[in-house]
């Protein structure tokens, strides 16, 4: 799904060097270079206050935790995603509350969402899937009438653009009260183990979270705050700054990897091709589309047999998880995530994808659903 071996290739020297740099320097945590990549990140993203700290997972958990939360306290988030985003709010005794996704862009439908306003409900985590953003502006403006806070996961979207209706454009993780980002190694910007980051505008958010990744310390042995440890490791952030640099480059290069995608699998009836939504750049973490009329494990195990990779994102949906049986959702009770869960497969995507790769995927695709070629 992706090649992470032709990427380094690409970047061997200046990724061996800053490697290099931490162990002849050997402050292996919260070396220069994770100052270094917190004050670059957050140029990029254009906000004031960066946090990083040691996965996607745990930039979730301490955002809420900085948002004081009580166990009961109701979060609305999305059933179609990565089990993080309602895994962190069990974890803090909080209850996850879900709503259904928009068909389109697989991500939360905002008109779904404030009919699930209750007097416990305190947050919202969108969850920007596959590369493109939910649609903040309604999302800020149910937050606004509610008093709630929204959190954005961007672990699959960092560097992609919200546009509003203004023409505007902010990046996805700085709109919110607060972002997380995930560094996993198949991300758009990925290191070579895990990392995360948490985004914020407020001052106040930022002193606490920065406590809070650090056992909520500010000054060694004194403790301010119920905290954890994590932390960005110094040597994922020297190469995390190597590819940072890149990082628009890669984004352009994966859109046009989809971009022939989209050429060469148009009109073919049993194929939805990614739509792109008007108010969101879409980075293509993964090409997503929806097979109809056709059985997706025999095409799955026919590209199998042709040594092309087909990922389910995702097979089950959140509320159908064994582990999360006692929320009370049944089967029926949110069809387009049921739908797509179903439907779904991703094909591979990445910055290193040659014209012969792509054709001959397209061509297998083609061939299993008896379309010319």
């Amino acid at each position: 799904m992706v090649d992470l071996k032709r990427q380094y290739v690409r970047f061997r020297d200046e990724i061996d060097m800053a490697i290099q740099e931490v162990l002849d320097s050997t402050a292996f945590i919260n070396g220069p270079s994770v100052k270094a990549f917190r004050d670059e990140f957050a140029s990029y993203l254009d906000v004031p206050h960066v946090i990083p700290c040691a996965n996607g997972t745990d930039a979730l958990q301490v955002a809420l935790m900085a948002l004081d939360l009580q166990p009961g306290d109701e979060v609305i988030t999305t059933p179609f995603s990565f089990i993080a985003s309602i895994e962190v709010i069990k974890l803090l005794r909080l209850v996850p509350v879900l709503a259904d996704v928009d068909p389109r862009s697989f991500n939360i439908d905002p008109g779904q969402i404030e009919q699930l306003v209750t007097k416990k409900t305190k947050a919202i985590i969108p969850v920007h899937l596959f590369g493109q953003c939910a649609h903040m502006e309604s999302i800020e403006d149910i937050s606004r009438k509610h008093g709630l806070y929204v959190i954005e996961d961007t672990a699959q979207a960092v560097g992609t653009d919200y546009i509003f209706q203004d023409g505007g454009r902010k990046k996805a993780g700085t709109i919110g009260n607060i972002g997380t980002a995930s560094f996993f190694p198949s991300k758009n910007l990925g290191c070579y183990g895990d990392g995360g980051a948490i985004i914020t505008r407020d001052a106040a958010l930022h002193h606490k979270i920065q406590a809070i990744v650090n056992h909520g310390s500010r000054t060694k042995y004194y403790y301010d705050e119920v905290g954890v440890n994590s932390r960005l490791d110094t040597l994922q952030a020297a190469i995390l700054r190597v590819k940072l640099r890149y990082l628009d480059s890669f984004h352009e290069a994966r859109q046009k990897v989809a971009e022939t995608y989209d050429a060469k699998l148009r009109n073919i009836p049993q194929l939805i091709p990614p739509a792109r939504v008007s108010w969101s750049t879409h980075i293509f973490h993964q090409y997503t589309l929806i097979l109809q009329d056709a059985d997706r494990e025999q095409l799955r195990d026919y590209l199998k047999s042709k040594e092309i990779p087909v990922m389910i994102y995702y097979p089950l949906p959140l509320h159908l998880q064994d582990a999360y049986k006692d929320l009370g959702y049944r089967l029926g009770d949110f069809p387009v995530t049921e739908s797509l869960s179903g439907t779904v497969f991703s094909i591979p995507m990445h910055t290193e994808m040659e014209s012969e790769q792509i054709e001959y995927i397209c061509h297998h695709i083609k061939t299993f659903l008896k379309q010319d070629d």
